[in-house]
């Protein structure tokens, strides 16, 4: 499992880092998304800053939840996703149209937070399971 989250987090991390620090407003694809949800939901109390925030949150899910399964113990990914998401908005500090905010910080932290979360829980699966598949095996590394 732990070779998987690398190559995830890698994968992940190329992608993240292009999409946080392209010169490039997002503003007009959240305004677009915004306007689309609004449609299909027929809310209007949808708004872009709300669609933001959900978007921070998805976006840490996966960094939450890959540094989880690679960390000693499950909240370090957590508060290494806080320390990434931190610096990252001080990095959009320098490129010009980007707006770092504390709010995309709570998202990215919601979000990274849900991943470790949905870490834990598959580890707990994969445990069980393998209990299941070998109880006697299970028994002897309690023991142990």
């Amino acid at each position: 499992m732990r070779r998987w989250a690398t190559v995830g987090l890698i994968g992940y991390g190329v992608v993240v880092v292009a999409v946080l620090m392209l010169p490039v407003s997002y503003g007009g694809i959240v305004n677009w998304l915004t306007v689309r949800l609004q449609g299909i939901t027929g809310w209007a109390a949808i708004r872009s800053g709300w669609v933001e925030f959900a978007a921070n949150i998805l976006m840490f899910v996966p960094l939450g939840c890959l540094l989880s399964l690679l960390a000693r113990r499950r909240w370090h990914g957590t508060v290494l996703a806080l320390a990434l998401s931190v610096a990252a908005e001080i990095a959009q500090i320098v490129i010009p149209s980007r707006q770092p905010s504390l709010r995309d910080v709570l998202g990215n932290f919601s979000g990274a937070a849900v991943g470790a979360v949905l870490a834990w829980l598959l580890v707990a699966w994969a445990r069980r399971r393998d209990r299941r598949a070998d109880p006697g095996t299970s028994l002897a590394s309690e023991a142990a």
